[in-house]
């Protein structure tokens, strides 16, 4: 899977709305980042938490399907998030790393860092399931 195709996937939903656009891929994590715009900002002027959900939902989701390959559908079953760090401006960079890679269940750790700085720690687990 290439990142043009990775981006491509995003045309038309969600990721495109947030601006989200996928930027490294390596043998076991895939990255993306986020600019923190008023599209993803709460009332008081810091990056909203759900948009911290959105893009680390949205990342490993996305690496799971990696993985799994074309013949598979990935659906996210459960998702955790720490907000550790307010964020007013700029950008944020997630980074997805495998836990574990099952068969029907993969969990992934997603960081989301702004300047080296941890902002969000995350967690999702997706099962797999053949098309």
């Amino acid at each position: 899977m290439s990142l043009a195709t990775l981006n491509k996937m995003g045309e038309g939903n969600m990721l495109a709305y947030l601006d989200i656009e996928f930027t490294e891929i390596g043998d076991d994590y895939l990255v993306a980042k986020m600019p923190v715009t008023a599209k993803v900002k709460q009332p008081m002027g810091l990056l909203h938490g759900g948009a911290n959900v959105v893009l680390a939902e949205s990342l490993a989701s996305c690496a799971a399907y990696c993985v799994a390959g074309e013949n598979a559908m990935v659906v996210g079953v459960e998702i955790n998030a720490n907000h550790l760090k307010a964020v007013r401006h700029s950008e944020v960079t997630a980074k997805a790393s495998p836990i574990r890679l099952g068969k029907s269940l993969q969990v992934w750790q997603i960081n989301i860092v702004q300047n080296n700085e941890l902002v969000c720690s995350s967690r999702l687990t997706v099962m797999v399931k053949t098309k």
